[in-house]
């Protein structure tokens, strides 16, 4: 039996609320059910934090009508100002079960009274059973397993989980947060970007979390891939106003995009209307017999109400300057091994980035990401084994803690100008907009900029140096889902080299031609099949997987076979296609050594020591890549056996 039959819902209507003269929100409403999986989209300070606090209760707008289903639970994660208990980890997490304190001082008061003798006693046992039972229920007694789950599952270790909460970094205190609040397993969670601290492991494991979670979600997320996976609904808030659209963020976008075209002819229309009008009260302003006219002219400018483009969906373009020409193995790393301490994070890797590649290095926060794109570009040498550069590499080098570089006492617009080229420099006001800089923030001084926007301005600095192998360390990490596509777009069309450290799925899949992925079992490439890849860290992640809660689970048997069926299907098929890719992959390289012997054996190749020397070493080469491949290929085609068995 459930323990509810009725679908619960959060209504809200009538939000109002005005900072000074400024109107945040305006008779906003919405409805969420324990079905909804909405996103809340709109421009960088539209209000939409604003908005959730409202709802969580944390400020108090001008107005607001809410109801809810009764007994129904809120919780809220905010985006920053985290505040976490003087505790260890795991109880940090526990304090979502303090939603029992009322029932357990309850439970004391009657187990005193039960032992007293008489009816008192009696009722007291029988409300003291009735306890126990929604204790049961309600997984309370088995607390330890979900909440080391949930721990586990945000990337914690298990000897993570008895030291001080507070000694964490920020992105680790945002997980414990968020652990909180899921462990509270309340009908409506409302995230403020729950994804931003988040390495690839935990972000799988959130979106399966979510998936099978039972209550009505509200997400505020600046990552497509999980927005697209994750909501039905997206709800815009724009010029204080809120607008519902059916269907995932990508969906929202097209149709939206339709919507703007027909602003942006109204948008002409208009504009063409008021210089009209302007020109003819121009020319007739000192002109008595007409004055009548100019003054109902004037006043029906005044009343023209703009047409307006959301900032967040304003399409935003940007190219590199020319890269620099360079040869054709751009870097090559061999037997790299590094280690703090005792604590070794690689040993002997070696690898080739060829000119033109996108290298994706992804993985668990603490593989070493941005340790390894520190060597590669040089600014940390405390290594054994050898990194070499190819000719005619320039780099541009982004690490997380870029904005050190800048200039405190320039202007945002100086510090752009002063890492362009003579000839970008008309363009950067534009650029600087599309970076979220609008209007008179560029002349603001870099010293009062927050984290994030300093983040993206070094972002932008580096982008303008003209290089041919960019080195990018989360390049998405402060930017909006509009200003991603832009940098997404660049990169695509951007004539150098680039490896970046990125946990954004959406950005890997579109952009990188190969993927390294680091993890504790150390690191793995995959040759460009995204979805193979995305899969090999679904299984990973599956063996943090929650049971969903107890009152659900007979609904679960049916659909859920179903929905593993196509699981498995869809797994099958990626399987399938791999270990094809991998046979044809086998081919060409076996001609391709079969070649390299002819050369090899050809008596005018003999008498050259440098020629033959080079083509044995490129055999070699191959014949690593062979067994390599070949490696792959078995262990996936021992996966596709498996499965077709089970």
């Amino acid at each position: 039996m459930g323990k509810h039959t009725h679908m619960r819902t959060l209504q809200v209507q009538d939000i109002s609320l005005s900072f000074g003269e400024r109107e945040l929100l305006k008779d906003v409403g919405f409805t969420l059910s324990e079905k909804s999986r909405a996103a809340l989209a709109g421009a960088n300070g539209s209000g939409k934090s604003t908005l959730l606090k409202a709802i969580a209760g944390v400020i108090k707008p001008d107005s607001m009508t809410i109801s809810i289903t009764k007994d129904a639970r809120v919780s809220y994660l905010p985006q920053s100002d985290i505040v976490l208990p003087e505790s260890t980890v795991y109880e940090a997490a526990e304090e979502g079960f303090s939603r029992f304190d009322t029932i357990l001082s309850e439970m004391k008061v009657l187990e005193e009274k039960s032992s007293e003798g008489g009816d008192d006693a009696l009722r007291a046992a029988e409300r003291l059973a009735e306890c126990h039972d929604t204790l049961i229920y309600s997984g309370y007694y088995d607390r330890k397993a979900r909440i080391e789950s949930i721990l586990f599952g945000l990337g914690f270790r298990k000897e993570d989980l008895g030291r001080s909460a507070r000694t964490f970094s920020g992105g680790y205190q945002m997980r414990i947060a968020l652990a909180r609040i899921l462990v509270e397993d309340p009908d409506f969670l409302l995230l403020d970007e729950p994804t931003n601290y988040l390495d690839i492991e935990a972000l799988v494991w959130l979106e399966e979390y979510l998936k099978a979670f039972d209550g009505g979600l509200m997400v505020v997320s600046h990552d497509q891939g999980f927005l697209d996976d994750m909501v039905t609904e997206v709800y815009e808030l724009f010029n204080a106003k809120l607008t519902r659209y059916a269907g995932n963020y990508t969906q929202y976008v097209e149709r939206r995009e339709e919507e703007i075209k027909e602003l942006e002819k109204r948008a002409k229309r208009q504009q063409e209307e008021i210089e009209k009008t302007e020109e003819f009260i121009e020319r007739f302003r000192y002109k008595a017999t007409k004055s009548r006219q100019v003054q109902s002219r004037i006043k029906a400018l005044e009343k023209i109400e703009l047409v307006e483009i959301p900032p967040h969906l304003k399409k935003l373009s940007f190219t590199f300057p020319p890269s620099p020409h360079s040869g054709n193995d751009v870097l090559k790393v061999e037997h790299l091994s590094k280690a703090y301490g005792d604590n070794r994070i690689y040993s002997d890797i070696s690898f080739l980035v060829r000119k033109g590649e996108r290298l994706a290095i992804t993985g668990r926060n603490g593989a070493g990401k941005s340790t390894l794109l520190r060597m590669l570009a040089g600014v940390d040498t405390d290594y054994d084994g050898s990194i070499i550069d190819g000719a005619g590499v320039k780099k541009a080098y982004f690490a997380q803690d870029t904005e050190n570089t800048l200039t405190p006492t320039l202007t945002v617009l100086e510090e752009a100008e002063g890492n362009a080229d003579t000839k970008d420099i008309p363009g950067v006001r534009n650029l600087l907009g599309a970076f979220l800089f609008t209007d008179d923030d560029v002349f603001k001084k870099v010293a009062v900029l927050s984290g994030g926007e300093k983040s993206r301005l070094a972002l932008l600095k580096i982008l303008l140096h003209p290089s041919n192998l960019l080195l990018l360390d989360e390049p998405t990490n402060h930017l909006d889902i509009n200003a991603k596509e832009m940098l997404e777009k660049a990169i695509a069309s951007y004539g150098g080299t680039v490896v970046f450290v990125s946990h954004d799925r959406h950005f890997i899949k579109n952009l990188a031609t190969r993927i390294l992925y680091l993890s504790d079992e150390g690191p793995e490439f995959f040759d460009g099949d995204y979805d193979y890849f995305e899969w090999k860290i679904e299984e990973k992640e599956a063996r943090f997987k929650i049971e969903r809660r107890t009152e659900k689970k007979e609904e679960k048997k049916d659909p859920q076979s179903h929905e593993q069926l196509k699981q498995k299907r869809n797994r099958m098929k990626a399987l399938e296609r791999e270990s094809e890719k991998l046979m044809a992959e086998l081919d060409s390289l076996s001609r391709e050594k079969e070649n390299l012997e002819e050369e090899i054996a050809k008596p005018e190749n003999y008498s050259d020591g440098k020629k033959i020397s080079s083509l044995i070493a490129r055999k070699d080469e191959l014949e690593a890549r062979i067994a390599e491949t070949e490696e792959r290929w078995m262990a996936v085609s021992e996966e596709i056996e498996n499965g077709k068995n089970s």
